[in-house]
């Protein structure tokens, strides 16, 4: 079992570009989830700034998008990796289908989040004269801080498992490992290494997210 050919840089590497491809990934898929999960929530009716348009619009796009498994998103948009980054194999070129495939999902955590929010607290702030920029960044958001938490640390795992099904396609990262010396040559140590890195990144993340997410509650 202990019969390998890998060497503790490849492991290294491999853990290095699974980090990247989750925290890049994490960051341009915010910038574009958060926006829209904001948006499903103020825009839909009874909200703060209720757009039928926008919210029939938006709502079955991200639906439809969602309901794409990863690995199938990955290889059905491979030309329009192609032609942002010129190449569909890779680290860069896995996060482009990781961006697509994380925006919407965050968009969704996101308005579950902030409709957990008391309707009382954003009435009285309409009450008291706010815009609805001011009920947004003063009142929504903070109410739901703690709940935001939550939603990244379970987009952040969900783009860990993304990232390994990256790895059947050349993604690099973690995956990639598995699949090329764990599968393809039945290298059982580099199974086990990959299945232990990837569980303690999953728990480490948990951990985080809870831990910070319990003290935004009690402040």
């Amino acid at each position: 079992m202990m019969d390998t050919t890998i060497t503790a840089d490849q492991i290294i590497k491999a853990l290095q570009e699974t980090l990247t491809m989750v925290g890049v990934s994490l960051l341009f898929g915010s910038l574009l989830g958060v926006p829209l999960g904001i948006l499903l929530v103020v825009g839909r009716p009874g909200g703060v700034i209720e757009s039928k348009l926008v919210y029939s619009i938006l709502n079955p796009v991200i639906n439809i998008v969602r309901s794409l498994p990863f690995i199938i998103l990955l290889v059905a948009i491979i030309p329009f990796t192609r032609f942002v980054v010129q190449t569909s194999i890779g680290t860069t070129a896995a996060i482009v289908p990781l961006v697509i495939y994380i925006a919407p999902y965050i968009a969704r955590l996101v308005e579950n989040s902030l409709l957990e929010v008391n309707p009382g607290i954003l009435e009285a702030a309409e009450s008291m004269g706010a815009t609805p920029f001011q009920v947004i960044w003063h009142f929504l958001l903070p109410e739901a801080f703690a709940s935001l938490i939550l939603t990244f640390t379970t987009a952040t795992i969900t783009l860990i498992g993304a990232t390994a099904m990256a790895g059947t396609v050349g993604g690099g990262g973690i995956g990639d490992l598995a699949i090329t010396y764990g599968y393809q040559r039945f290298d059982t140590f580099v199974m086990i290494v990959t299945v232990l890195i990837l569980l303690v990144l999953v728990q480490g993340i948990q951990s985080i997210g809870n831990r910070m997410g319990r003290k935004a509650r009690r402040e």
